[in-house]
Parts: C-alpha cells; structure tokens; sequence
C-alpha cells in the first residue's frame, strides 16, 4: 500500500511538470498512451468508435487538453468541439461529447467559457448529442459546478462531473437535485491535500456508493465512472433491490481498461460507455491514468521498447 501511495503521487507530480507536457507533445504518444487514447485527431478516432459501435458499447469522446491561456486559443478549442459534435451526427456515431472547462477559457473569464459552452451545447442540440462537463482539480470545482447550473437552464443536454474523493461532494449532489441533472460519479484522479479530499481509498470507495445510491433515488440518470469490481456490483445489486430501470443509469469505463469488463456488462444487458481521448495534449490525462492503476504502466514501457 506504501509503494502504490508513493507510485500514484509520483505520477500525479509529473502530469503538472509543464517541461515533460512539452516533451510529450513533441515525440508524439509513444510511450504505450495509444493503448489509451484515442489519437492525436478526431479523424483518427472515428474508426475506434465505429468498432466500439458495432460491438454494442456506446462512447463519449474527450479533446484533450487543459489550462488555456489565451482567448484565441480558447475559441479554437470551441471550434475543434463543434467540428467533432458535427462529424459525429454525419458518421452517425454513438457518442457523446465530454469537455474541460479550462480549455474553453475558464481561467481567462467567466463570460468567454460561458459563450464558448453556448456555441458548442447549440451545436450539439441541434444533433441530439449530450456534452458532460468534466470536472477538474477541487480549486475549479465550483466555478465548473455554477457554470454547468447556469447552462442547465437553457441546455437539457448537459451533463457533469462528481467526484466521490472530495469532502464536499455529497452537499454539492444536495444542491444539484433540483436541476435533474445528468451525472457521472467518479472517485477522482487529481492530487489533492487531506483539507479538501478522502485520503483513504475505503472513504472515497463508501462516499460513492452514497452518491450513487442518492442520485439513483432520487430518479436521476446516472453514469458510474468505474473499473472497481465492488463499486460496479454494488450498482448492480442497488438497482435491482430497488427496481430501477436498466434506461436510468449506465456504466462508463475508460478507453483500453478493463476491456473484458466492458464487454460482460454489456452482454449482460447493461449500458456501457467508453470514454475516449483524443488529442496532442495527451500528457496530463496519460499520468493520471498512470496513477490511478500501477498495472497502467505496463503499457508504457512496452511502448518505450517496441519498434
């Protein structure tokens, strides 16, 4: 357990390293993240999507990247969004749409995310394709959670992020009961300090099963975000005590992990959906991964010794 504590922070310090972010974009995505991400352009991701389709699983398709420091740069990311939400409706592809807010311009000004998320959510309504806004570190957490209340408002096709590691989550699920929110319950992959975050996994493990049980009760539609066993047969074992419909909630697991999984709950009956990257901007989201699941690195050093 002390070894994988040290593994986890050690790769969560390296997604913030902005010279190693620098690398990565220049030597390309080598190092075993292709097993997990989805390439470097959308056009190199419809074919995965495609196969995903046709072996019954659905997607939400993510453009990598964080932490935008100019307008200008922050309307391409906007026009890359709508572009991909476009080429989805005409491949007709089965996927949804998930985004950062700071990579639409959060941390440049409340009013450019929030015509940047506009323009893309109209876009998307105009195809029936749902966008979910990723959550962030804890310090973004409720500027991303007033945006989404704010959009919700005009934009039924909006869904977000909650994650089970940070102490004020289950108030924050409280608050947003009454926007009938569309939901994916996470644990979290950010380094965050013992003030603000569960430093125990049996802490964050329990405090899910409190926010799936609440937002299932409570009728709202449900993604669980997970590769846990436990978490996975709780959710099954939940409904089913309860009677709620197999249409109210849905797996989601990410792109090249647990692989088998995805496909015995989806032969079960149950909605699974893979979340899919995509982008240059790979290297922050490649670490977190690493971090989150030590069997992950595998994939990197069999990408560092391959021709």
């Amino acid at each position: 357990m002390v070894l994988e504590a040290i593994s986890k922070n050690f790769f969560l310090y390296l997604s913030n390293n902005k010279v190693l972010d620098r690398l990565a974009k220049r030597y390309g995505s080598r190092f075993g993240a292709d097993k997990i991400v989805g390439g470097e352009k959308f056009s190199q991701a419809i074919p995965l999507i495609e196969q995903l389709n046709e072996e019954g699983l659905e997607v939400t398709v993510d453009h990598l990247g964080e932490f935008v420091n100019s307008e200008a740069e922050a309307k391409e990311r906007k026009q890359e969004c709508i572009e991909t939400i476009q080429s989805i409706a005409h491949n007709q592809l089965n996927s949804e749409v998930s985004l950062k807010l700071t990579s639409l311009g959060m941390d440049i000004s409340e009013q450019l995310v929030k015509e940047n998320m506009e323009g893309i959510l109209a876009e998307a309504q105009k195809y029936g394709i749902t966008v979910t806004i990723d959550m962030e570190d804890s310090s973004r957490c409720q500027a991303t959670l007033n945006m989404y209340k704010t959009l919700k408002a005009k934009y039924d096709n909006l869904g977000t992020v909650l994650q089970s590691y940070l102490y004020s989550t289950e108030e924050d699920l409280k608050d947003l009961h009454p926007y009938d929110p569309y939901l994916r319950l996470v644990k979290g992959a950010y380094k965050e300090s013992g003030k603000v975050a569960f430093t125990e996994k049996e802490s964050v493990d329990e405090n899910l099963k409190r926010l799936i049980k609440t937002n299932l009760l409570n009728g709202h539609y449900t993604a669980v975000g997970s590769h846990d066993d436990a978490i996975i047969d709780y959710t099954k074992k939940l409904v089913e005590e309860h009677g709620i419909s197999r249409d109210q909630f849905e797996f989601q697991m990410l792109y090249g992990m647990r692989n088998q999984m995805q496909k015995d709950l989806k032969d079960e009956g149950y909605t699974v959906r893979v979340y899919l990257p995509y982008g240059e901007d790979w290297y922050g989201y490649f670490m977190r991964r690493l971090a989150e699941r030590p069997a992950n690195i595998a994939f990197a050093i069999k990408g560092i010794f391959s021709k």
